[in-house]
């Protein structure tokens, strides 16, 4: 049962974590996030963005009783490429829920809401590739850039403290990557390491000839926090060096607002065409036991106003 919290102006789906909102070419805005069962994925359709908060939801797909999917289904992302529609998520074992890796659906027609979905297995690395998935992976996203496209997760690696990295790979098709990881970014500061390690739920916004790169960053309670990315369009994205890494979170708690732990984004247009960032965050700033199993972490949305430098500025 959730145990509902008092919710405020600020929220505008509750109860849905790691928000993902598309608006096809259609004109149609799509909304999928993590339940806080952790057991299916859902979907929302409309023509107005706004309209998500109320639009009918649907369990397209349930987690397994036995086995890989049988556990933790997370971060769901709903992509439409090379003229098909793609869900990719991550997912525990029934037997070890903490065995996360990727995976991937496909829609069986051209109406994500409403046609079939097929299980497509798990995310593939490249044959030359050791490294990709073999431990504690999440939170995959892609991007096009040049006519390629890329998918960048999060991955746990080390030995004691484990530690979750961004890396980045260029797709060979929509369920295989084509090139060996590459690290993207790391937990370099104090506000990336505050309670664990970690770089996670990339989101990609492009603008003025730039791709930022937003990530999620220390645990999931007050402390979450974005940080960002950029690099020019016409780089080289597999380079790391290229992209330049902000000092300082971009978006973080405000206590005056009562909105705690803003993270794990991704962006959409609204029906004007103005950009917009949809996050999670919490309206209270103390948890009682493991913050995975409060179930209060809720969808806003807001307006991305740009500087004079060409940055997006993401406020509360």
């Amino acid at each position: 049962m959730i145990r509902n919290q008092e919710l405020t102006k600020e929220v505008w789906i509750p109860h849905r974590a790691d928000p993902y909102v598309c608006r096809h070419g259609d004109g149609t805005y799509y909304f999928t996030a993590t339940v806080p069962k952790y057991d299916c994925i859902i979907i929302r359709q409309s023509r107005q963005l706004e309209a998500l908060a109320d639009a009918e939801e649907r369990v397209i797909w349930t987690r397994h009783e036995n086995g890989a999917m049988g556990a933790h289904i997370w971060a769901p992302e709903l992509h439409y490429l090379q003229g098909k529609w793609y869900i990719y998520f991550a997912a525990g074992n029934a037997e070890d829920k903490w065995r996360i890796r990727p995976y991937v659906l496909s829609c069986q027609g051209q109406n994500p809401f409403t046609d079939p979905w097929e299980e497509m297995g798990p995310m593939q690395c490249a044959e030359e590739d050791e490294f990709s998935f073999r431990a504690f992976s999440l939170d995959g996203t892609i991007f096009e850039n040049k006519g390629d496209f890329y998918y960048v997760w999060a991955e746990k690696v080390g030995v004691g403290r484990m530690i979750s990295n961004l890396y980045i790979a260029r797709m060979e098709s929509p369920v295989k990557l084509a090139t060996v990881q590459v690290l993207l970014s790391t937990p370099d500061y104090d506000w990336e390491r505050r309670g664990f390690w970690v770089n996670e739920g990339p989101a990609v916004l492009k603008h003025g000839g730039k791709i930022f790169l937003t990530y999620s960053a220390s645990d999931t309670g007050a402390n979450y926090c974005m940080g960002m990315l950029s690099i020019d369009q016409t780089a080289d994205v597999l380079d790391p060096g290229m992209w330049r890494k902000r000092r300082h979170p971009v978006l973080k708690t405000d206590k005056d607002k009562g909105i705690y732990g803003p993270g794990h984004n991704s962006f959409t247009v609204d029906n004007d065409g103005d950009a917009v960032v949809v996050f999670h965050a919490r309206t209270v700033a103390e948890i009682q036991g493991d913050p995975l199993n409060d179930p209060n972490r809720h969808a806003m949305i807001r307006n991305i106003v740009w500087g004079t430098d060409g940055e997006p500025k993401f406020l509360l």
